[in-house]
């Protein structure tokens, strides 16, 4: 028996109530400001460049009220003019004399050249001529289900101010509950100061924090030593929309945050929050916060200081430093403050990239949902649930082709039938491994499969060689095997496998010292990229033929905070395109780990770099859909994805390149393209294609850059047009450059280029339909669980939670029948969690044992939309829904994918994104396959581009 619906952390307005109107105060900066700001803010700049920027900004006193003035909203990241536009909301009127010391502040930032005696008198003039006493606090009654009309698809479209202003007032509500309280212990919640600096759809929200933090106290060890962790249940509110629905919703989310204890270790050129509770305003004459100010500290040119509001010159401008701790005692000892001291109580909040840490990621599905429902009353009565999605009749799993081995029992069984189970369980490994070889020999086009492992340690490279027997079935077929170099012999392939030792190529970039940032760390990278191309191509000489670098490379936590530059593995990844392989990294055996689960972690890497290393081929088990007629035969799978890199990136340098790839019936591998390439090549190809040489850039605006997307696509689907295609895109990758996929874009049988109005989806052919696929990512995919009652009756009332896998229908009011949502199962990594786990609370299983694990990391399957925009006449939208989410049922991943296949190995593709000048790089003089396509145009195109374009935890 399995879940018929599922619950998801969602709520809509009821319509029954009407509107929201909620009594707030307003300031509005005066009209007649705004030619004087900007007049100030153009100062020193060219017409082109004061073009650019047509809006005051105001993200830096944003930034500044947020640390000192928490209780305050701001709505947008410019300045807004005039009375029917406030810019900033308060439940209670905010002391002007402080309010006209932070506008000064500002001023004075917006000055470009403060050492110039003509700045320093505009900056006088703008003073004297703005007349600030005159500013008040004005009483409204704000709409905050405020809507404009509804987009021509038909989707909601949220005022700009309910983006910000509805999670914000949702979240003092949940303040005013009683305290969240399960097992006897409660947690009390705190508003958190609001994010500014972003405008619109998927913009703004609500945080709420519970405090004080939950203390974990380890083990004590025989030395004594073991420090002590902290963290908080967080809650975030959002507004949001859905494809072709003129109702917005509000999503609930739940996680933990954890803090730091110990030294900061800055994260490389990004900023770390910290969370400040003070028992007094950290200005003067400014009233007792009501909630969690955020302020944030960076490390720059060797320096860690507070960045708040362009760094401590705005700070310091409004006298908030007195109320500060140091910062160079905070980075030493950050957890000195969180029990509150000197007036203040704060907390340094935790990120990945500062390294591990005790606490585990993430809340388990009963406490997730114990916690959404108890905040959720704070949402009536003006918003209620959205209905439970049902399961969807088509939610079938696609077509096995590799066979499912039996497991070994772990109890003791009768000698015969354990003897049964193993000989099926043989037999069905040497059927799948002979379907694999069929696969790759494929995909190899009868070319022998040639790799190369660089190790650095002897067991991890008899582990690779043991997991390529294992996967292909290779065992009894050896046919030449000598210390560096092993030969077997089937009949469907040759493969081949020599080792090396990876020496000094996988020595720290650097050598004993960190290259600096810019052109040390440049030619670091450049120097170690050649070596390896040399060494490669050398290599290559006397192992013809040879197409993957297995490299065994200490992994990411080797190279975390300040050692992020002497990472050589980018370097190692450039250099071996250069040389013509694609490459593929294994960490070593984990020497942390007990003996016997570093053994078996290792094994099973070995096996999982194996198969992506085959991945990389282009070999694949495309999932075969179980549908029949519903999908019409032969069917092209495209995807189209922006491979991008910002300049804070590992080479330090830009990338904007459009791609697509290709799933297309009967070809023996995948196929992928850019825009620059007129064929599709095969996918390794691609890969290599988008590493090295960084061309000038022509293409440094957003519109220039739409419009190459554009060409792109129109293009790429001319060459396709006369046979079946579908096309997937991911909503969150490439929407910034293909305006159409927004919510508000998406319009049903109508596609949008070139920013114009859509068009019918028949002028672009009788064969086209397009599938958009958005994701949890910044809580636009709502959080979900199954209600454990559903299943066992026994659980009523005790607010248990399941996982279920499927693909679900929304039953909401006015749903247009084209949004669909699509489920994982538990991941293979989560062998001893449980769904009934906590972190927040003690909490006792159903076997009654404690369930309280706060080190472990929890997971849960996000909820994957898809829409289904574009059809033809006389489709099934359910049964193309169910396509997408067979897609990601891959036979050769051990997990559900989290994309549908074509997009995820599109998004694969970003590990190949390393654009790095180099002039001396080796030429592999290798011959670049491309496989026309017998639609494709003969037109050529040809462009050159680069981007001109932080999450905290």
């Amino acid at each position: 028996m399995e879940y018929q619906r599922i619950r998801t952390a969602a709520y809509m307005p009821d319509p029954a109530q009407g509107s929201f109107a909620h009594p707030l105060y307003t300031l509005a900066l005066p009209t007649e400001w705004e030619e004087q700001i900007l007049k100030l803010h153009h100062f020193g700049l060219s017409e082109r460049e004061a073009a650019w920027r047509r809006r005051v900004p105001t993200r830096n006193i944003n930034q500044l009220m947020r640390a000192t003035a928490p209780d305050v909203v701001t709505v947008d990241s410019t300045a807004t003019f005039g009375a029917q536009q406030p810019w900033l909301y308060c439940a209670n009127e905010y002391p002007m004399s402080v309010m006209n010391s932070f506008i000064a502040t500002w001023l004075r930032h917006l000055q470009r050249k403060p050492d110039d005696p003509e700045s320093t008198a505009l900056l006088m003039e703008t003073f004297r001529s703005m007349d600030t006493a005159s500013l008040q606090w004005q009483m409204s009654m704000v709409d905050l289900l405020a809507q404009q009309s509804l987009s021509p698809g038909g989707t909601a479209s949220p005022a700009q101010h309910v983006y910000r202003l509805l999670p914000d007032v949702l979240a003092g509500r949940i303040t005013h509950l009683e305290p969240y309280e399960h097992n006897g212990e409660r947690l009390e919640f705190h508003q958190v100061a609001g994010i500014g600096g972003t405008r619109g759809p998927g913009s703004g929200g609500a945080e709420l924090m519970s405090w004080p933090p939950r203390e974990h106290a380890p083990k004590a060890k025989s030395d004594g030593s073991g420090k002590r962790s902290y963290y908080s249940a967080v809650i975030r509110i959002s507004v949001r929309t859905v494809p072709f629905s003129s109702m917005p919703r509000v999503h609930l989310s739940a996680g933990i945050r954890r803090f730091v204890t110990g030294k900061v270790w800055m994260p490389y050129q990004k900023g770390a929050s910290v969370y400040l509770r003070p028992d007094a305003s950290l200005v003067p004459d400014g009233p007792e916060p009501q909630r969690f100010s955020v302020a944030m500290i960076q490390w720059k040119h060797g320096t860690t200081d507070w960045r708040q509001g362009g760094a401590e010159g705005m700070l310091a401008g409004v006298t908030a430093l007195d109320g500060l701790p140091s910062v160079d005692r905070l980075v030493k000892e950050a957890d000195h403050w969180i029990g509150g001291r000197d007036g203040i109580a704060l907390a340094v909040g935790h990120q990945t990239t500062m390294g591990p840490h005790t606490i585990g990621t993430g809340l388990m599905p009963s406490e997730r949902r114990r916690l959404i429902e108890w905040a959720e009353q704070a949402l009536a009565p003006e918003l209620v649930p959205v209905p439970q999605l049902e399961r969807s009749g088509y939610a079938h799993p696609p077509k096995k082709q590799l066979k499912k081995l039996p497991s070994i029992p772990k109890k003791e069984i009768p000698q015969a039938k354990l003897a049964a189970i193993i000989d099926h369980r043989e037999r069905a490994s040497s059927d799948n491994a002979s379907l694999r070889r069929k696969a790759l020999a494929e995909a190899l086009e009868g070319a022998d499969f040639v790799g190369l492992i660089l190790h650095q340690t002897d067991d991890q490279r008899d582990r690779l060689v043991a997991a390529a027997e294992e996967n292909l079935g290779l065992a009894g077929q050896r046919e030449e095997h000598r210390p560096d170099s092993w030969v077997w012999e089937s009949e469907e392939l040759t493969v081949r496998l020599h080792a090396r030792p990876l020496g000094t190529l996988g020595a720290p970039l650097g050598g004993d010292r960190i290259p600096r940032r810019g052109k040390e760390h440049e030619e670091a990278i450049g120097e170690r990229r050649r070596a390896v191309a040399k060494t490669l191509k050398e290599l290559r000489d006397s192992m013809p033929g040879v197409q993957v670098a297995f490299v065994e490379l200490e992994g990411d936590r080797s190279f975390l905070r300040e050692k992020r530059r002497t990472d050589p593995k980018h370097a190692i990844r450039l250099g071996s395109a250069d040389a013509g392989l694609v490459t593929q990294f294994i960490r070593p055996l984990d020497t942390e780990m007990e003996a016997e689960k570093a053994e078996e972690d290792a094994v099973l890497r070995a096996a999982a770099a194996w198969s992506d290393g085959l991945r990389q081929t282009g070999m694949r088990f495309v999932p075969q859909h179980t549908l029949g007629e519903l999908i019409p035969p032969g069917l092209n799978q495209v995807a189209f994805h922006l491979v991008e890199r910002r300049h804070d990136g590992p080479t330090g340098k830009a990338q904007f390149t459009p791609i697509a790839v290709l799933i297309r019936p009967g070809a023996k591998c995948i196929m992928g393209k850019t825009a620059e390439m007129h064929q599709w090549v095969p996918y390794p190809e691609l890969l290599k294609s988008l590493t090295g040489r960084v061309r000038e850039a022509e293409l440094k605006t957003s519109a220039q850059q739409s419009a190459l997307m554009a060409a792109f696509i129109k293009k790429t689907l001319a060459g396709l047009r006369s046979a079946p295609t579908l096309v997937l895109s991911h909503a969150q990758d490439i929407r910034k450059r293909w305006p159409w996929l927004r919510n508000d874009g998406l319009e049903q049988d109508r596609l949008g280029l070139d920013c114009g109005p859509a068009q019918r989806i028949g002028l672009y052919g009788r064969h086209l339909r397009v599938i958009r696929i958005a994701d949890s990512s910044r809580d636009e995919t709502s959080q979900w669980w199954a209600e454990a009652e559903e299943l066992r009756p026994e659980q009523m009332g005790k607010r248990r939670a399941g996982i279920a896998k499927g693909l679900w229908v929304p039953r909401a009011p006015g749903e247009t029948g084209r949004v669909f949502y699509s489920t994982a199962d538990k991941s293979s990594t989560q062998t001893k969690l449980t769904n009934d786990d906590a972190k927040l609370t003690g909490h006792v299983n159903a076997q009654g044992k404690s369930a309280f694990r706060p080190t472990t990391n929890a997971w849960n399957p996000e909820l994957l939309e898809v829409a289904v925009a574009c059809l033809q006449p006389g489709d099934n939208a359910e049964a193309w829904a169910a396509f997408v989410h067979q897609q990601r049922f891959c036979d050769d991943y051990r997990d559900v994918l989290g994309l549908p296949l074509v997009l995820h190995l599109a998004r694969l593709a970003d590990q190949y994104a390393l654009p790095h000048e180099d002039e001396e790089a080796v030429d592999p003089e290798t011959s670049q396959t491309a496989v026309s396509s017998p639609e494709e145009p003969t037109g050529q195109m040809t462009f050159d581009f680069e981007s001109s374009e932080i999450d905290e935890e």
